[in-house]
């Protein structure tokens, strides 16, 4: 996702370092060449699945940092914690939309932080998303994503269950993915995967 993220950035206007554990996911954009040389002379860090403390190290004081990973709320006050320290601002910022979200510049946004980071932080995230939410202080962001992705898994599992049912009632998988329904004016489409 992170690789959309960063076009679409970049089609705002914004300049873009980057660097990602996989050398080809960065390559389409530019070799920065390590966490540390990504962070160093910018305005704001975006990280998602942080996986080296070299980030925190080049960070200068006074960037805000936003977490875009899907972390537990306890980790991104510790995270929030060291930021604060070294100076600078944090907000976890989960998100949602899939890679075609990312691609198409759709995603939802759920931050976490003080309200002054909120409004701080929002003109980046309105360049790769349309649905920016404010859940609270520090952590909600994280609570608001573990949540969105319950009802996600209690649907899917609940979807996966009726075409079992289905299929041991003598329906074509096939024919039962394809239907469409309407509950209280909501279109439901069950894909067939």
């Amino acid at each position: 996702m992170g690789a959309p993220m960063a076009h679409n950035l970049l089609k705002a206007g914004h300049a873009v370092n980057v660097f990602d554990l996989n050398a080809q996911a960065m390559q389409a954009l530019v070799d920065a060449g390590s966490p540390k040389a990504a962070v160093s002379d910018v305005e704001c860090v975006i990280t998602m699945l942080t996986a080296d403390d070299g980030v925190l190290a080049g960070i200068a004081k006074g960037v805000t940092i936003i977490d875009s990973s899907t972390i537990d709320p306890a980790s991104v006050k510790a995270f929030a914690e060291l930021a604060t320290q070294n100076g600078n601002s944090f907000v976890d910022v989960p998100v949602s939309g899939g890679t075609g979200g990312a691609a198409a510049g759709t995603l939802t946004f759920m931050v976490g932080g003080s309200p002054s980071a909120f409004e701080q932080v929002k003109p980046v995230l309105s360049a790769m998303g349309k649905n920016i939410v404010h859940c609270g202080e520090t952590g909600t962001g994280q609570v608001a994503k573990i949540c969105n992705n319950l009802v996600l898994g209690i649907t899917m599992a609940g979807v996966a269950e009726a075409i079992s049912l289905g299929e041991a009632l003598g329906i074509d998988a096939k024919v039962l993915g394809q239907h469409h329904q309407y509950v209280d004016g909501a279109l439901l489409e069950f894909e067939y995967v």
